[in-house]
Order: C-alpha cells, then sequence, then structure tokens
C-alpha cells in the first residue's frame, strides 16, 4: 500500500511537471504571434517569474520580450499569458528610437505599409 502511494505521488509530480513544460512551449508561439498581428517583430523572450504582477496571479506566465515596431522602434515590455487569458503587454516602453529616414524613404516605406495594409484588407 505504502509503495501504490509513493508511486502515484510521483506519477503527480511529473504530470504538473510535463504540464508545465507544454504550456510554456505553447506560450512561445503564442506570444510571437500575438507580437507578430501588431505588425511587429519579436527579437527576444525570456522568463520572468517575478515580472509586474506575479504576486497573486496563479495562472498566468510572465515573460519580459523585446520587440521591434512597425515604424523601427525597439520597445521592451512584460507580457503575461495564459491558455484562457491569452497575451497582454504591460510596461511596455521604447528603448531604442528608429533610424532617422531621409524623404523618399520613408515615402517608400509608407508605400509598402499601404500595401500591406491593402492586402490584409481588401476593399470589397
Amino acid at each position: 500500500m505504502p509503495s501504490e502511494i509513493v508511486f502515484a505521488f510521483f506519477a503527480l509530480i511529473t504530470l504538473v511537471i510535463v504540464m508545465q513544460l507544454m504550456a510554456g512551449s505553447f506560450d512561445g508561439s503564442r506570444v510571437e504571434k500575438h507580437v507578430r498581428d501588431m505588425g511587429s517583430k519579436l527579437i527576444d523572450k525570456s522568463w520572468s517569474p517575478f515580472g509586474p504582477g506575479w504576486f497573486g496571479e496563479k495562472n498566468s506566465r510572465i515573460y519580459e520580450i523585446i520587440y521591434k515596431g512597425s515604424v523601427g522602434r525597439a520597445h521592451r515590455a512584460h507580457v503575461r499569458t495564459s491558455m484562457i487569458s491569452g497575451v497582454y503587454l504591460t510596461n511596455d516602453r521604447v528603448i531604442e528610437e528608429a533610424p532617422k529616414l531621409s524623404t523618399e524613404d520613408e515615402k517608400a516605406a509608407l508605400k509598402k505599409r499601404l500595401a500591406e495594409l491593402e492586402e490584409q484588407h481588401p476593399s470589397s
């Protein structure tokens, strides 16, 4: 009887660890998709267990991310995510300004972005 209890205990611990690892792997793709949907590019992501809002939050995991916004500025933010609640950015701040463009380069970039938006939302 005691060996069955010990086995059940270790099986439960193993199950919890496997579920946490699986949830963490899903987090990466969920965060990257969210950043991409904002029109940005994810540069770096690292787990931040004691990031903003960690106290009292039981089901979310917190990451610190660096991403490049659609206009070229680099941002640092904290992300809270879980399978149920989705992805939320907090403490989003610009850490590097975009390089200055010439008028012609800016015009070309705006035309390119307009074409991207028209592809995403074609007029009826």
